[in-house]
């Protein structure tokens, strides 16, 4: 970890959810204080309501600003915003969508204008969200619409990253919507991601086929023959080190995706249900764009709200992988700024190797 102090934003999400809970619980953790200055957009009111139902985490003292710009070091901010009328845990309703889409968007305000370096977002409810300005399925495509660059959403953890080709879309449309282009695409966002966010020198990446058993050979369907394969191989020869397609079954339950620094699966269910298995604490992040976002890869877990019984490690995850990220994305940006071309730096190495010769009397 490097030793900036970054501000890292977080939003409440659904408040009659497990939101608040993990979220008093990781910044409980006074060492989360010293890795970054953190700024929380909700609701004091529902805050308080499940600080009381906390049996043995200690009470948070919130500092309350009005931007971020205000945040102060080692104190936990809060922008008050996205309040609700009453806190009603476990129960969906659009009183708590409102608060949770007004919460989001008064971070994104704040990430957009540069008083945060991060922003982390505790889940929401998908359907209660849901309104005239605010028709997404998901924090991801939110995201996409708001920042410069193409989402990938990403699970990862120390011992894997799944990336996705299709996110939010029913199982119907899944087989349409992949395509050769649409791989290759996605095939180099990996191999970008995983060397600017993760600092991995040359990613090697499993790909995932669509069909049982990697459609054995037309068998069980043709994708893997006229769109996967294909597209593996033009992203090889075009310098991504894409294998593949693999059948997931035998991938993830042979261990074979321990040789591999990242995963491209075709569908959502498809990454998540295996990744959810191997790391139950992992992290959700949003790569390919301009703004950096992580958040807990677990729902609003309605079932379990306001029971004291939610447990906070996926929302800690969250928070480091959002300092790390952001740490390696500064160092990628120093690394890379106005790289001479191959051409000049390939003259100068000659001029300096004729000036050093001894010269002839």
């Amino acid at each position: 970890m490097s030793q900036n102090i970054y501000r890292i934003g977080i939003a409440q999400g659904d408040p009659n959810g497990i939101g608040w809970e993990v979220i008093l619980k990781a910044l409980a953790d006074a060492r989360i204080t010293e890795l970054c200055t953190p700024v929380v957009y909700g609701s004091p009111d529902a805050a308080a309501r499940y600080a009381a139902t906390l049996a043995d985490t200690e009470a948070i003292d919130f500092h309350p600003i009005v931007s971020a710009h205000e945040a102060r070091r080692g104190r936990v901010n809060l922008v008050p915003c996205g309040t609700i009328g009453s806190v009603e845990p476990g129960k969906a309703t659009p009183e708590a969508g409102r608060a949770a889409v007004e919460a989001l968007r008064t971070a994104v305000r704040d990430l957009k204008e540069g008083h945060l370096d991060a922003l982390v977002t505790a889940p929401f409810d998908k359907e209660t969200v849901q309104s005239d300005d605010f028709r997404f399925t998901g924090h991801t495509e939110y995201f996409g619409a708001e920042f410069e660059g193409d989402p990938m959403m990403i699970l990862c953890s120390d011992r894997l990253r799944v990336g996705l080709v299709t996110k939010h879309i029913p199982v119907a449309q899944i087989a349409a919507s992949i395509t050769r282009e649409k791989i290759v695409a996605d095939l180099h966002a990996l191999r970008r991601t995983l060397k600017q966010d993760f600092g991995i020198v040359e990613p090697r990446i499993a790909v995932l086929a669509l069909n049982p058993h990697a459609g054995d050979g037309g068998l069980l369907g043709r994708e893997e023959q006229e769109i996967i394969r294909p597209a593996i191989i033009e992203a090889y020869e075009a310098g991504v080190l894409a294998f593949g397609p693999f059948a997931a079954d035998g991938l993830f339950a042979g261990g074979g995706y321990a040789r591999y620094d990242g995963i491209l699966a075709m569908y959502h269910d498809q990454g998540l249900a295996p990744f959810k298995t191997l790391s139950p604490d992992g992290v959700n992040f949003t790569a390919g764009l301009s703004a950096i976002r992580t958040s807990p890869d677990h729902g609003t877990a309605f079932d379990i709200a306001g029971k004291d019984r939610a447990d906070a490690q996926s929302m800690r995850n969250a928070i480091y992988a959002a300092c790390d990220i952001a740490t390696r994305r500064r160092a990628w940006a120093a690394w890379t700024a106005r790289p001479l071309p191959r051409a000049e730096r390939e003259k100068s190495r000659r001029d300096v190797s004729v000036r050093e010769l001894p010269q002839s009397e």
